[in-house]
């Protein structure tokens, strides 16, 4: 492999790794509420959605703000269900996935109609840092990112400050380990878990809109293609923390990545079987080291 099929290799990890990291670090605040979101993959869907309404009726700037908004009633929606009506996580985020695929599917053929396949929306360009660009190899591939990139790094690691430098993140974390302790001690459950919520549907509708306005330019039914479940394994690949969930990102990333470059090499197998790799190894990655991590102590505790 040369330097130049190098470069592009890790510029298209570090792209496909994107919305994988916003959804999973949206996520790893939920899942450090004691919840779990498996609606994860309909958010990332409904943002999508709304990223290209958004981008088609007024740019860039209205699809991102779209996209979240799509992405926080979705959360709004799972809220009310887990923390009103007391419904079971799992069956609620299942059931909210299902919504959206065909909410979404249904919306799509009644506005665009058969020829939406050819539907297009404008798409945000690489903002090249100075300097850091223009490294060999690692420049082009970490520092000639769309904004939203820049975006999901800073975000690790404000994560990883908030949550272990704060009140609030040590609030959190109280509330995901053990909530009746933290209530006993004065804090409100029920807020830090829908704050939680609501701010894993903001980054879930983000990552939407990467898929969208950053990536292909355009909207398919069903387009997130599992990876609100993939960003779920993440989570816990990442042993729920910001950082592991970044590194852990970018291992899946990598992984797609690699796919394409197996396919640009003209190696003669089924194309089914470079479509598994990014699972095949999240799998290994997830059976060797689950069993050394240890995830919140209320996570997924009846309500």
């Amino acid at each position: 492999m040369t330097t130049g099929d190098l470069a592009t290799f890790l510029s298209a990890g570090v792209r496909t790794a994107t919305p994988l990291a916003l959804a999973a670090l949206g996520e790893l605040l939920v899942e450090r509420s004691g919840l779990i979101n498996i609606g994860l993959e309909g958010a990332i869907l409904a943002g999508a959605f709304g990223a290209l309404l958004g981008a088609s009726a007024g740019g860039l700037a209205l699809g991102y703000l779209a996209a979240m908004g799509a992405g926080v009633v979705m959360a709004l929606i799972f809220a009310f269900f887990v923390l009103r009506v007391r419904a079971d996580q799992i069956i609620t985020g299942t059931a909210l996935t299902l919504l959206s695929v065909g909410a979404t599917g249904t919306m799509y053929r009644a506005l665009y109609g058969s020829g939406g396949a050819a539907l297009r929306v404008p798409t945000s360009g690489s903002i090249p840092f100075p300097v850091l660009s223009r490294i060999p190899v690692i420049g082009p591939a970490f520092f000639d990112q769309p904004l939203v990139t820049y975006i999901a790094y800073g975000l690790a690691c404000a994560l990883s400050w908030w949550l272990y430098r704060t009140h609030a993140g040590l609030a959190l974390r109280a509330v995901g380990e053990e909530p009746e302790a933290a209530a006993a001690a004065g804090i409100r459950v029920v807020r830090v878990r829908a704050s939680a919520i609501l701010a894993g549907g903001v980054l879930a509708g983000l990552s939407g809109a990467a898929l969208v306005l950053a990536h292909a330019g355009t909207f398919a039914e069903g387009m997130s293609a599992g990876r609100g479940f993939v960003a779920i394994a993440i989570v816990i690949l990442g042993r729920w923390t910001p950082a592991g969930v970044a590194l852990a990102a970018l291992l899946f990333g990598a992984a797609s990545a690699l796919q394409f470059a197996f396919q640009a090499m003209g190696w003669q197998v089924p194309y089914q079987l470079f479509l598994a790799i990014p699972y095949a190894l999240t799998l290994a990655g997830l059976a060797g080291g689950v069993g050394r991590s240890r995830g919140p102590a209320a996570l997924n505790r009846a309500l």
